[in-house]
């Protein structure tokens, strides 16, 4: 297994030292950080429920930036990130004719990118925020994409109930399993096998932890690749670690699960 930064992998983000070192160091730091603190608390109180609660910080950070909320510091980054999933995927198969399904599609970053490359009505992207699904539809008015017909359904949960068996070539999740508890990362997997079709894959990624697993204002979330790789095999899918992800300049890792052979 390719390695990260071996300090940032050992790295406990919840440790009240590690908290007070990231808010003034530089102080400018101190203020945003007080303020994400505040709402986030405020948040939580209101929507114990994690979905309700994470759906509540889309709306919020939308309001503001939809690039940001997704992930983006600026728009060249929300570019450059669209197309380093874009080419991954491509370089491992991806084809027009194949069926996606793309679980937090958010603003349509990279989704963009798979509505062009796909034949038409073959995107499917799937999130638990309207107001970043609104942001999505401009994105796909302002790139001339109306033609190729995607799906953009807003979802409770990831049982996928909604969803027809055997369907989808390629599953894909960007940056949700790293803001997700361990009982929504499981709800999906019990359920993405049913609709992958034969010979399909699904594709995530995650905050990789080689320390104690962790979480940060219940937003971001740090798992060992040990515990996703045995979830996934407890409900029968097989998974493998994306070594030749590791050399994209992106900080999560990557899993990807298929159906047993």
């Amino acid at each position: 297994m390719s390695s990260r930064n071996a300090t940032a992998l050992h790295k406990n983000r919840s440790n009240l030292s590690h908290k007070v070192r990231y808010a003034v160091t530089p102080p400018a730091r101190i203020a945003p950080y007080l303020k994400r603190t505040a709402r986030d608390g405020w948040l939580r109180l209101k929507h114990p429920h994690h979905v309700d609660y994470y759906r509540a910080v889309m709306a919020s950070d939308t309001a503001r930036n939809p690039e940001a909320a997704v992930g983006s510091k600026s728009h060249d980054r929300w570019l450059a990130l669209g197309k380093m999933q874009f080419d991954y995927l491509k370089e491992h198969g991806l084809a027009p004719r194949h069926r996606m399904l793309d679980i937090g599609c958010g603003n349509l970053r990279a989704g963009r990118l798979f509505i062009d490359y796909l034949d038409a009505g073959h995107y499917y992207g799937i999130d638990i925020s309207p107001d970043i699904l609104i942001a999505a539809k401009r994105t796909l008015t302002a790139y001339g994409l109306q033609d190729k017909l995607p799906h953009l359904t807003i979802t409770q949960n990831l049982t996928l109930d909604f969803l027809p068996d055997a369907h989808f070539d390629v599953v894909h999740a960007h940056s949700v399993f790293s803001h997700s508890p361990i009982e929504v990362i499981e709800e999906c997997l019990a359920h993405v096998g049913r609709v992958l079709a034969p010979g399909g894959f699904f594709d995530f990624t995650f905050d990789r932890t080689e320390g104690a697993e962790h979480q940060v204002l219940r937003e971001d979330f740090y798992y060992r690749t040990g515990t996703l790789v045995a979830l996934a095999e407890k409900h029968g899918l097989r998974a493998r670690f994306m070594d030749d992800w590791e050399k994209r300049p992106h900080g999560q890792s990557k899993i990807r699960v298929s159906l047993p052979e």
